[in-house]
């Protein structure tokens, strides 16, 4: 799992097989998600048995899940990282990693947020994964086993990297995975079905503009240098300036959407003065802005913006030509924003 068509073909004409062999074990993988290689029936007994000694499909069942009330499901998915096959197999209990997925059904759509990381480097002040410092980057098959073994696979129709990780910071697994998603070898998804943050890692950002097609979300939560440098250390090497004209080069007039995720906080970067800030800094860049409610994690004393606030500020960016949004707010109760469920494991554990 997580190997594209090309990299199946190569593998078992090494082994000794016909290339069309790797073109049916991929037919078995992203279309009828087999769990193991025995079930892929039109290999030969001798070919199956070949493979099997040296490779597994790579599905793994999620440890755990939390269902809200809204109907909002977060998994805990474990993951193979060879980074962290050392000490798991030295029998080290406290070394097994996993990483959180969750699933947001909304009427006739079905949205999975998917992890690329274990932990995250980018320690964001308002983000509970960042707490956890950085643990290991997951492997493409890591990252798609969040979809390919999902109990709701077949209720998917959209999938943002938003979890647990920096995508940038994984680009090659991260480009993996979508390269699967959307090949007609794989999942065959429009682009338009996949979004990827980041908050402005502006080197592998320009590399995935330039080398995918699907939607690109930034992590902005303020326009102003110093107010985001307090709550994103990455300001300092990515400011949200550079992000900007960086985009700028690219057309989201069309097929590609650009948006910004911005977390409001009370009296802190809710105000018109904010705003404004924002319609300055996106002008000429077709745009959308996600407001989102910030929902407490522990530790960190940052308040929460309210209804009325956050209508006003989507209101007068809309107005001035930067259309807006207010996310809802799903799983309050379950936990579901990034890193809650995993910290809540990892205290077990210890």
């Amino acid at each position: 799992m997580g190997l594209s068509v090309s990299q199946l073909k190569e593998l078992v004409k090494q082994l000794g097989m016909p290339a069309f062999t790797g073109g049916q074990i991929a037919k078995w993988l992203y279309d009828k998600h087999v769990k193991s290689i025995d079930e892929m029936t039109n290999l030969s007994k001798a070919n199956r048995e070949r493979l099997a000694e040296d490779f597994c499909v790579g599905a793994m069942e999620p440890l755990h899940c939390q269902r809200s009330v809204d109907g909002t499901v977060k998994y805990l998915f474990p993951v193979r990282c060879s980074e962290f096959a050392d000490s798991a197999e030295n029998g080290d209990n406290k070394a097994q990693k996993f990483v959180e997925t969750v699933f947001i059904p909304d009427g006739d759509r079905g949205t999975l947020c998917v992890s690329s990381q274990v932990g995250c480097k980018m320690n964001c002040l308002f983000c509970q994964t960042g707490k956890q410092g950085f643990e290991g980057s997951l492997t493409a098959a890591d990252i798609l086993n969040q979809i390919y073994s999902l109990p709701e696979r077949e209720l998917l129709t959209n999938i943002v990297f938003m979890g647990q990780g920096e995508p940038m910071d994984n680009l090659d697994s991260v480009l993996q995975v979508t390269n699967l998603l959307t090949s007609p070898d794989g999942y065959a998804w429009s682009p338009k079905r996949i979004t990827v943050s980041s908050v402005g890692v502006k080197s592998k950002l320009k590399r995935f503009l330039d080398e995918s097609e699907c939607h690109v979300a930034i992590s902005m939560h303020s326009p102003l240098h110093e107010q985001r440098l307090s709550l994103m250390p990455a300001e300092k090497a990515m400011p949200i300036a550079e992000t900007v004209e960086l985009l700028k080069q690219y057309d989201f007039t069309h097929q590609r959407r650009c948006s910004f995720e911005y977390i409001c906080f009370g009296g802190l970067n809710d105000s018109l003065t904010h705003a404004k800030e924002i319609i300055k800094l996106v002008e000429g860049l077709e745009c959308r802005v996600n407001l989102i409610r910030f929902h407490e994690i522990p530790d960190v004393d940052l308040p929460s913006a309210n209804e009325a606030r956050m209508e006003q500020l989507r209101d007068y960016l809309t107005q001035h030509g930067v259309f807006t949004t207010i996310r809802a707010s799903r799983g309050q109760d379950i936990f579901a924003a990034c890193g809650l469920l995993s910290t809540a494991q990892k205290s077990q554990q210890s």
